[in-house]
């Protein structure tokens, strides 16, 4: 018995598959085991046509490959090179049971990349279990960019055979390579950033208390509400936030490519966190994700380390907004099906906008708002509490005056959240300021004598539950931060406060 590895998707993330082959005496056929889709199975003729068209002789015997283990669905084209190698190589002494092999064959034995291919390798690399693989040759240059793995490209199903008949004094097809971004080094962990702005804040004219916000929020990863008048900037400012947000590991790079992947998107390895902006009529199944067979990722999920903007924020359906609150506080997205059950990684950043009534006029100060206060109490009953209580951040925007100017641009903002960012790191902090433990705020909420006094005070006056009280002392971290401020001073605690939901 021959053994070649493969891996399958389990949700978004691999499962390594065991690729078994035997041949025996009997009739001849050719019979794959082990829950295979269509798509494995249709691979028994590529891969007789790949064989035959490389003058390998297709062996007059039984022969069956087995996919292990049994009780997972096995799905893609990849295991098409495993399944002809280990027909090629039956005769072999060599022992292959150390080798990943990923590859889709052409009926002339060409090598073809597959579109999964990327985020399979990257999730086993994730889990550390891979170290060596053979790949098709036009991947080389994508799979480069994840470390720690050897990766040996081949064109044609005769390099693989070759390659994996004479193992020794082999080297890998190419060596790794370096994301090509600017980045700083904290503790030999390597962060990096981009001076792209697309939508650049130089846009944004007045609306300076927004842009403070936006700025905090950036910073730490707190959660933001815009409140405010049709057109006066809250989409501008949201639309904006993904290009001034703190520079990036190389893991989080990996796993925005991943998600790239998995939406069939081109590939970039730039250190751009995702931004994720679904429409207001969007399914409950579109944005967490589900499905009868296959739990499929929803915009919950691709916005991971990134942003996830819901502009509209009350005509969401009340059941979204409801299931949005353990995302939010879990910074993962369960889903249970009969088939199936999948946790999803969903550390992102909520951005909401909204206006403060259904005619959008009530905070103006020249047009009349046409609502009665029976339509804007139930506009404003579709956010509950409970989803309000995990908003860090609530902005009423101010009035739009012909006399506004730009004040700061993207560039600014953006060199601000790498300092605080930078600092925030050197003090062994390892989550964003919005994401810490309880355990974390202790060891790195420290607050001086008068800013303890004053949550103390607001604590009482305001009736703040322990959530918020939490979230007080993380924005007021992260506001240190932006001062460089080792104590959270009372500066600090009074203008996070500020922020609180009135």
């Amino acid at each position: 018995m021959k053994k070649l590895n493969c891996a399958t998707y389990e949700g978004i993330d691999a499962k390594v598959v065991d690729v078994e082959s035997t041949l025996t005496k009997g009739l001849p056929s050719f019979t794959i085991v082990g829950m295979a889709n269509i798509s494995i199975n249709e691979s028994k003729e590529r891969v007789k046509s790949a064989l035959l068209s490389n003058d390998f002789s297709f062996p007059p015997k039984r022969v069956t490959l087995s996919l292990s283990p049994s009780d997972i669905r096995k799905e893609g084209s990849q295991f098409d090179l495993s399944i002809a190698l280990l027909i090629a190589l039956n005769a072999s002494d060599a022992d292959f049971s150390e080798w990943f092999v990923f590859g889709e064959l052409g009926l002339d034995g060409s090598v073809k990349e597959n579109l999964k291919l990327y985020p399979l390798i990257l999730s086993l690399a994730n889990q550390k279990i891979i170290t060596k693989a053979i790949v098709p040759f036009e991947s080389l240059e994508k799979l480069s960019k994840i470390p720690n793995i050897e990766f040996y490209g081949v064109k044609t199903l005769q390099d693989a055979t070759e390659l994996l008949s004479n193992q020794e004094g082999i080297s890998p097809s190419i060596a790794q390579t370096e994301i090509a971004y600017p980045f700083y080094e904290i503790k030999g962990e390597k962060y990096y950033y981009a001076k792209e702005y697309e939508d650049d804040f130089s846009d944004v004219k007045g609306q300076e208390v927004a842009k403070r916000a936006a700025l905090i929020s950036s910073t730490g990863f707190h959660n933001i509400l815009f409140e405010g008048s049709p057109g006066c900037g809250k989409s501008m400012i949201a639309k904006r936030l993904r290009y001034i947000l703190p520079a990036m590991k190389t893991e989080e790079i990996l796993d925005v490519a991943k998600l790239q992947a998995l939406e069939a998107k081109p590939i970039e390895f730039k250190p751009h966190r995702n931004m994720r902006s679904p429409h207001h009529t969007s399914t409950l199944g579109s944005v967490f994700g589900g499905g009868s067979f296959k739990a499929q990722i929803g915009e919950v999920g691709l916005a991971h380390n990134g942003v996830l903007f819901f502009d509209e924020l009350p005509h969401f359906s009340k059941t979204i907004l409801e299931a949005l609150r353990e995302p939010m506080q879990d910074n993962r997205i369960r889903i249970s099906r009969v088939n199936t059950k999948v946790e999803y990684p969903s550390n992102f950043l909520f951005v909401g906008a909204m206006n403060p009534c259904p005619c959008g006029n009530l905070l103006s100060e020249h047009l009349e708002c046409r609502c009665n206060e029976l339509e804007i109490q139930r506009y404003k009953n579709r956010l509950s509490d409970p989803f309000l209580d995990r908003i860090d951040l609530t902005v009423v925007m101010q009035s739009v005056d012909a006399k506004d100017k730009a004040s700061v641009s993207s560039k600014e903002l953006h060199k601000q959240v790498l300092e605080a960012h930078h600092f925030a790191k050197k003090r062994g902090q390892d989550n964003f300021n919005a994401k810490l433990s309880d355990k974390e705020i202790e060891n790195f909420c420290a607050l001086d004598i008068d800013a303890k006094s004053v949550l103390d005070m607001a604590v009482s006056k305001f009736a703040l539950s322990f959530r918020a009280i939490k979230k007080t002392q993380k924005v007021a971290r992260t506001i240190a931060d932006l001062e460089k401020s080792e104590l959270i001073q009372k500066s600090h605690v009074l203008e996070a406060l500020s922020y609180r939901r009135r």
